[in-house]
């Protein structure tokens, strides 16, 4: 699969990047606010859930993880709840990312929600995001699992 680029300039197009960096791994370090250039910039190792989906279908039980940049510009502020930023060796797992309109149109909130409750809000003036792989592409041993998708699994 070639390297996927994609670009968010409203809620929906964000839910597309969404999808693509579910369950996506990163470490707290690479994790960057840049308040001067008004931008919050990651890099993440995201799990690739279309070559998952082709490769189920197909029985062949393939499945990667491919090195992604995740860039927001017009960000004005960033929180962060549930995360140690010092600890810079920690590694965080990506589970969605939503926006909450807020103040004056096209303003608002963005929400990285992390698995074990942490979250990263980005305060906007607009939504602008970028998500770019960079290259890297390694095979992944297993396909993560959700609770909801293991209780499905023990089912009759």
């Amino acid at each position: 699969m070639a390297d996927l680029k994609l670009i968010a300039l409203d809620a929906e197009d964000l839910s597309v990047i969404s999808a693509h960096l579910q369950d996506a791994v990163l470490k707290v370090a690479d994790l960057a606010f840049l308040p001067r250039e008004k931008r919050f910039a990651a890099v993440a190792n995201r799990f690739d859930w279309v070559e998952a989906l082709n490769s189920d279908a197909a029985k062949n039980k393939h499945y990667a993880r491919r090195r992604t940049a995740l860039r927001f510009e017009r960000v004005l502020s960033a929180q962060v709840h549930g995360i140690d930023l010092k600890n810079k060796g920690a590694v965080v797992s990506l589970l969605a990312i939503g926006f909450e309109p807020a103040g004056e149109p096209p303003e608002g909130n963005i929400t990285l929600q992390l698995a074990d409750g942490g979250a990263v809000r980005l305060h906007v003036e607009c939504i602008e995001a970028e998500l770019r792989d960079l290259g890297p592409v390694w095979e992944a041993k297993s396909k993560p699992q959700h609770p909801d998708e293991a209780a499905k699994a023990k089912k009759p």
